[in-house]
């Protein structure tokens, strides 16, 4: 590998490495396609990646309670370009899923951001999210490390370890050294908490758990060894009692269109459609 050299000026170059096949540098639609819509006030359209996989949870947990969360879910396969549909456009202008309408109020109101869709989903049904101010604000500052933090792990290191056409020693080992980093933090604060922020479960843990839980479980990028995550007790311990949680189970496996055909559930609108999926996964250890 020679030594990049960049020009003056950086034009695109739509024939350059495969890694960047579904990205560009310009926003809005490449496509007209309208958005389909179900029966149930909450519009989902997502993909059961760890950034859909937090709402899915989220979702799951609220009905899981007995909150009216009902909510129909369309996949959105990014790697087929859907997010660049005009109707998915119009919900989320970066183009980026989980991606949500609320048809409640008299105005439909649009979400996006993951971390927006979970604190909005949180006052809405006022859940797992305390009112105490001093341990909200715990909350939240567990849900924003992980919307700043989660960038390096999976754009970073999960892209360079495990996708980018050509193996970086560099790229690697800068964000390497972040992902372990980052998973100390975490492991010190969950040695002195039951949960991420303290002894309630909040969104904080549903936001964190699909990211860092996955990492240590052995479902991201095939990188449990290379990271010794077992290093990493304590988020061992927490993501284990997660991922027990059967809302966890059944917010993971919506919109999940990787793994066997038959473990794949692109559309939720009921809870009978992730019932046989999740009974399925379980019968295989796959959930």
């Amino acid at each position: 590998m020679t030594e990049y050299v960049p020009p003056k000026v950086w034009t695109w170059d739509q024939n350059k490495a495969a890694g960047f096949s579904t990205n560009r540098p310009i926003a809005g639609p490449t496509h007209d396609k309208v958005l389909p819509r179900g029966e149930h006030t909450l519009q989902l359209h997502s993909l059961a990646t760890p950034n859909g996989q937090k709402v899915t949870i989220m979702l799951e947990e609220l009905l899981a309670a007995g909150h009216d969360a009902e909510y129909d879910a369309y996949l959105i396969n990014i790697g087929k370009g859907d997010q660049f549909g005009s109707g998915f456009v119009e919900i989320n202008p970066n183009s980026k899923i989980p991606a949500m309408i609320d048809y409640g109020p008299s105005e439909p109101i649009r979400l996006f951001e993951s971390g927006s869709i979970l604190v909005y989903l949180a006052d809405k049904f006022d859940a797992f999210l305390p009112k105490d101010v001093a341990k909200r604000a715990e909350a939240m500052n567990w849900l924003f490390w992980q919307m700043g933090s989660a960038p390096f792990m999976g754009g970073g290191f999960g892209h360079f370890y495990a996708y980018a056409p050509i193996k970086i020693e560099y790229a690697i080992d800068r964000y390497a050294m972040e992902t372990k980093r980052q998973l100390d933090v975490l492991d010190r604060q969950l040695a002195e908490h039951e949960y991420v922020a303290g002894s309630d479960y909040t969104i904080a843990d549903m936001a964190i758990f699909p990211w860092y839980g996955g990492m240590v479980l052995g479902r991201a990028y095939n990188a449990a060894e290379f990271l010794q995550v077992e290093d990493y007790k304590n988020v061992l311990r927490w993501a284990r009692q997660l991922d027990a949680r059967e809302p966890v189970k059944r917010g993971r496996s919506v919109n999940a269109a990787t793994g066997p055909e038959d473990e794949h559930l692109y559309e939720r609108h009921s809870a009978a459609d992730v019932d046989k999926v999740v009974a399925l996964r379980k019968e295989r250890g796959t959930v």
